[in-house]
C-alpha cells in the first residue's frame, strides 16, 4: 500500500465495487437472471436488484428473454447493452494504421486502414479528420472515447510518446493534439500491453488466470504484461522493454542503437534478413527483400532456405521467451502475430530452445494468437472500458 498516495475507503466505495462485480459477471457470463448473479456474487438478491436496476436505468444493461423453470416465477435474462456506448480503436503501426468503432461487447462495426506517415503532426491531423468522419457516419452512437496502441511506449506522466525506435518518430504529444481536434478522451498505450489487456478481457482463459504477458511479434518485437491483473508500465511507462535486451554482443544493429537486441534476431525483419542472406538478395542491388508473408509462403511451399530462416527467427524467439519464463514465470504467454501462421514449425524451434535453457520449467503456457482476432485493436477498446469495469482505487 502507498501510504504516500491513497484513497480511504468508504461505503460508496463497497457500492462502486459491488456494481461492477456485477457488470462484470454480466459481460462474460450474459444471460444471466438475478438469480444466477446473486449465486456467483455472493451478494444478497435485494442488492443484487438494486444494482441491476440501476445499471438498467443507465443503459448499460438491458432485459432480454424469460427462462424456464419447473415451477414459480420465470426468470428475467439479463444482457450488456452493446449499443449503450462506443469506442474508437487506433491500431497505430509503423507503416499503416488500422482505424475500428466498436459497441460494448467488443464487436467492429466499422473498420479502415490507412498509412503511417512519416511526420507525426500530419499524420495526427490526418488520422483526426478520418476519426471525424467516422463519428459523423455513426451520429447515433455514443462515445466514450478513443483508445490509441503504439509500436513504443508513452511516459506514464507526461502521456507523450518517448520511445518508439520502429516508428521512426522522436518524443511527441500525441494525446493532446487529437483530444483538441476530435473532443473524445484519448488513451495511449504500447501494442504490447493492450494485447496483454485484450487477452485478460477475451474470455477465452480461466478467470483465474491474473498473470499474462503477451509478446508481439512484427518489425519489431513487444512485451506486454499483466500481473496479478494489473497492466505493468513502471514509473515512467517504460517497464517491459524486453525486445531491446543483448542477446549478443556482436549480433547485428538495432534500431534502437545497440546490437544483438531479442528483436534484430527474433523478429519478422530478421527472418526475412535470414532469407535474403541465404539466397543472395542482399547483396543484388536490384533485387528488393520479401517481405515477411512471402517468406512464410516459400516455406509452405517447400522452399528450404525459408523454412531455415524461419527455424532460427523461432530459435531467437525461444532464446527471450526462456528469459522471460525464468524472471516471471507467468501462467500464460501469449504469442500474436504472422509468425503464428508457421506455429507447428516455429514452436518446434522455440520447445528446443525452451528444453536446453530452463533446468526447472516453469508450467507457463505458451499459447498463439490467431491474427484474424485483431488483439491490438481489441485492446485499445478495452482500454478506454476498463474504467467501467475495472476495480475502484482505494489505496
Amino acid at each position: 500500500m502507498d501510504l504516500t498516495d491513497f484513497r480511504v475507503a468508504t461505503s460508496e466505495t463497497a457500492r462502486r465495487i459491488n456494481r461492477r462485480i456485477v457488470l462484470n459477471l454480466i459481460r462474460k457470463h450474459q444471460p444471466l437472471s438475478r438469480a444466477d448473479l446473486s449465486r456467483h456474487s455472493g451478494l444478497q438478491r435485494s442488492t443484487v436488484s438494486m444494482i441491476t436496476e440501476q445499471l438498467i436505468a443507465e443503459r448499460w444493461v438491458v432485459e432480454g428473454a424469460l427462462g424456464h423453470v419447473p415451477r414459480g416465477r420465470k426468470p428475467t435474462f439479463l444482457h450488456l447493452n452493446s449499443e449503450r456506448a462506443g469506442v474508437v480503436g487506433v491500431d497505430l503501426r509503423a507503416t499503416q494504421t488500422t482505424i475500428g468503432l466498436a459497441s460494448l461487447d467488443l464487436k467492429f462495426v466499422a473498420q479502415e486502414t490507412i498509412p503511417t506517415g512519416r511526420h507525426p503532426g500530419k499524420f495526427m491531423s490526418e488520422l483526426a479528420a478520418r476519426i471525424r468522419r467516422l463519428i459523423t457516419a455513426h451520429a447515433e452512437v455514443t462515445y466514450e472515447g478513443i483508445g490509441i496502441s503504439l509500436p513504443g511506449r508513452v511516459d506514464t506522466s507526461t502521456h507523450q510518446l518517448v520511445f518508439a525506435p520502429n516508428l521512426g518518430w522522436g518524443q511527441c504529444d500525441l494525446k493532446s493534439p487529437l483530444e483538441r481536434a476530435v473532443g473524445l478522451p484519448v488513451e495511449l498505450e504500447n501494442a504490447a500491453n493492450a494485447c496483454a489487456l485484450a487477452e485478460l478481457w477475451s474470455g477465452r482463459h480461466p478467470e483465474s488466470v491474473r498473470d499474462i504477458i503477451a509478446v508481439t511479434v512484427s518489425e519489431g518485437i513487444g512485451v506486454g504484461m499483466v500481473l496479478n491483473g494489473q497492466i505493468v508500465r513502471g514509473p515512467t511507462g517504460l517497464a517491459g522493454e524486453f525486445g531491446h535486451v543483448v542477446l549478443f554482443e556482436d549480433g547485428p544493429k538495432c534500431r534502437c542503437g545497440n546490437r544483438g537486441c531479442w528483436e534484430v534476431c527474433g523478429s519478422n525483419s530478421a527472418a526475412v534478413r535470414y532469407y535474403a542472406e541465404a539466397t543472395g538478395s542482399s547483396t543484388r542491388r536490384s533485387a528488393s527483400p520479401p517481405a515477411f508473408v512471402d517468406v512464410l509462403r516459400r516455406a509452405e511451399q517447400g522452399d528450404t532456405k525459408a523454412q531455415e530462416a524461419l527455424d532460427r527467427m523461432g530459435h531467437y524467439l525461444g532464446a527471450g521467451l526462456a528469459m522471460l519464463m525464468t524472471a516471471l514465470a507467468p501462467e500464460i504467454i501469449v504469442v500474436i502475430g504472422d509468425v503464428t501462421q508457421a506455429w507447428p514449425r516455429v514452436s518446434r524451434a522455440i520447445n528446443s530452445v525452451l528444453r536446453q535453457r530452463l533446468s526447472t520449467r516453469p508450467s507457463t503456457r505458451i499459447l498463439p494468437t490467431d491474427p484474424a482476432a485483431q488483439p491490438r485493436l481489441l485492446g485499445t477498446i478495452a482500454l478506454v472500458l476498463q474504467k467501467h469495469f475495472g476495480a475502484p482505487a482505494v489505496a
